[in-house]
């Protein structure tokens, strides 16, 4: 063993990042995104709630007393809804995960149960699929709570019980909702990464300069490294949905909006990264600086987490996120296929793709300033 080398090494390495600021800027950066987001998202664990929509088509006394006992429950705020409403429905257009429906004979049956032990009455509990957070939560309270309730009327004898219906018109895993929000990962991450270490490199290495001496303009540099980018966004969509499908036997549709979607993406976050490397100046620090952006993005934009499980400061937050209207748009347009959303969520994406793209453009430049 030679101390002074491994003196000497260390303070040589340690001097050599000391002096790349960005390098230190990025390298205590993420760390502090780290803590601020997940404290964000679990510190008020303790005191979130869940919200419920409840149809009361029985509105008789038992029934009554039962949603006094679920609106009593701290963890549990009870949205009540007209007979005359289509819960499910209902639940899609408000973005409800959990849904109760109590049966018109709920009371009566109730009434019966006390001298015909045979009687029975089933709640049916209605949710989102694509929700495997919330909605099995919510599941689980209620489900105690009718123990408690069974247990009060008939000294622990079954009586009331509950089913399960999807909100959805067809059957899905919660595979299927969640290939969407993996497409945009992954257009975002490749196109971000793939824009600041191409620009960053062609920088450092000064071909950006040379370029300047052949006859092509910027703006065609610009479209044929576009297109390569956009191939391999497609190239990478089309496995996961081929592997999906294979593997997991994923229930998807294909359609324009899809299609308009990735390439829109695929253009937003080429943009992103090439403003991001306009002021990145080292290849040491590029993979940091799209860290710092995607990081943040992947975590609040509903791509693993569901926007109700965060405090509401931090939904707020996610709903500026050019990922959220990714992930919801391709949601809408694969799998709930609810075309007024989609075209909703994918106008905000062009809109976003319009801005980041052309501030992309007019920043790239082949000169140092």
């Amino acid at each position: 063993m030679n101390p002074k080398f491994i003196f000497h090494d260390f303070y040589a390495s340690l001097k050599q990042w000391i002096r790349s600021i960005g390098t230190v800027f990025w390298t205590i950066l993420f760390p502090i995104l780290l803590i601020l987001i997940f404290g964000a998202i679990f510190s008020g664990a303790n005191d979130i709630s869940y919200d419920v929509v409840i149809q009361n088509i029985d509105d008789g006394g038992f029934s009554q007393e039962f949603i006094k006992i679920i609106d009593n429950t701290s963890i549990l705020k009870v949205e009540i809804i007209d007979n005359n409403e289509d819960i499910k429905t209902y639940m899609i257009d408000n973005d409800k995960s959990a849904g109760l429906r109590i049966p018109s004979d709920f009371s009566e049956k109730i009434q019966q149960s006390f001298y015909d032990e045979n009687i029975t009455v089933n709640l049916t509990f209605l949710s989102d699929p694509s929700d495997q957070t919330t909605a099995p939560i919510i599941k689980n309270i209620i489900s105690n709570i009718l123990s408690g309730y069974n247990k009060g009327i008939t000294d622990g004898r079954v009586v009331a019980g509950m089913d399960t219906e999807s909100i959805l018109g067809e059957e899905f895993e919660f595979i299927d909702f969640f290939v969407p929000g993996i497409i945009g990962f992954t257009i975002m991450t490749s196109m971000i990464y793939g824009s600041i270490e191409r620009n960053t490199k062609y920088r450092k290495d000064g071909i950006l300069r040379k370029l300047l001496t052949m006859p092509v303009s910027r703006a065609d540099w610009i479209i044929s490294k576009m297109l390569f980018m956009l191939v391999l966004s497609f190239i990478s969509t089309f496995v996961i949905i081929t592997v999906g499908i294979l593997v997991w036997g994923l229930s998807i549709k294909i359609n324009i909006f899809f299609f308009i979607l990735v390439i829109s993406t695929s253009f937003m976050f080429s943009g992103m990264g090439m403003i991001i490397g306009r002021f990145v100046k080292e290849e040491e620090t590029a993979d940091m600086a799209g860290g710092a952006i995607t990081f943040p993005m992947m975590f609040l934009a509903g791509t693993f987490f569901p926007l109700e499980q965060m405090p509401a400061f931090l939904q707020s937050i996610a709903q500026v996120l050019p990922l959220y209207y990714v992930n919801e748009g391709l949601r809408n347009a694969m799998i709930y296929n609810d075309m007024d959303k989609t075209l909703f969520f994918t106008g905000f994406v062009l809109i976003f793709a319009i801005v980041f793209f052309v501030l992309g453009v007019f920043l790239t430049k082949w000169k140092e300033d």
